[in-house]
């Protein structure tokens, strides 16, 4: 069971800009399961063998962004990518977020309504779905932000014995984790890959460096992507204007 300690959210959390372009994908719900789910389909004619669960951030499916991400992430893979909403329906006001407003929020409820021990349980069942549906083929997990707890989750030891000893999904990956605790990472099984901006108050130099004596403790396979001159939040709500050497989201 992952270990106990003091999982963080900041404004930062919310911090965003806009990316232009379309989502192309289309929203449907899976059979046992009942999280909305936005689908973004590779671009080869035939059926592909592989999936991706794709965990969001806390500005939830429906941020255009995440949409766009789910769709180059199809492309880049030719796996399909599921992007469902783990937030219960919530939607944050987006206009509030990328203007800064961020006293408009109600970042302690969000928290509360959207804690760990709430939204685990039906990660973890989503994942399971999907193991069925494509269990001839491999399932990844990305996580960003808030949705990086969950994908290590996923990865863990408690749940690979499951399906046969392959375990919920083949592989990890995170961007600028949140809400970690110590557990997440010490329990993983999987390979895994870290995408970790310089800047980060959330996923802090103390869990960076868990991250990879924790790892190397383990004997997990692992990739450690370092960002200089980024914040917290760039590789799903950045800023590609913005001048990293300045701290910004690009």
């Amino acid at each position: 069971m992952a270990t106990t300690s003091t999982p963080q959210l900041s404004t930062c959390c919310l911090q965003a800009s806009l990316w232009e372009g379309t989502p192309t994908g289309t929203e449907t719900t899976l059979d046992g399961v009942p999280n909305p789910t936005y689908i973004a389909y590779p671009p080869s004619t035939t059926t592909t063998a592989n999936a991706i669960l794709y965990i969001h951030d806390l500005l939830g499916w429906t941020f255009p962004n995440a949409r766009l991400a789910a769709d180059a992430l199809a492309r880049a893979t030719n796996a399909t990518v599921y992007l469902p909403d783990f937030l219960g329906g919530e939607v944050i006001d987006f206009d509030a977020a990328l203007a800064g407003r961020f006293h408009e929020l109600d970042m302690p409820g969000l928290k509360a309504r959207n804690a760990r021990e709430v939204r685990e349980p039906e990660v973890l069942a989503y994942a399971r779905v999907l193991r069925e549906v494509y269990k001839g083929g491999r399932v990844g997990v990305v996580g960003y932000c808030y949705g990086g707890w969950a994908a290590l989750r996923v990865g863990g030891e408690e749940f690979a014995g499951e399906f046969g000893g392959r375990g919920l999904v083949d592989c990890v990956a995170v961007g600028h984790p949140s809400m970690l605790v110590p557990g997440d990472v010490e329990g993983l099984r999987v390979p895994v890959q870290f995408l970790a901006p310089e800047l980060d108050e959330v996923f802090t130099a103390e869990l960076k460096l868990l991250a990879f004596t924790a790892l190397q403790k383990s004997g997990v396979p692992f990739d450690y992507q370092h960002f200089p001159g980024v914040t917290h939040g760039c590789l799903q709500r950045g800023n590609a204007d913005a001048k990293g050497g300045e701290g910004g989201y690009g």
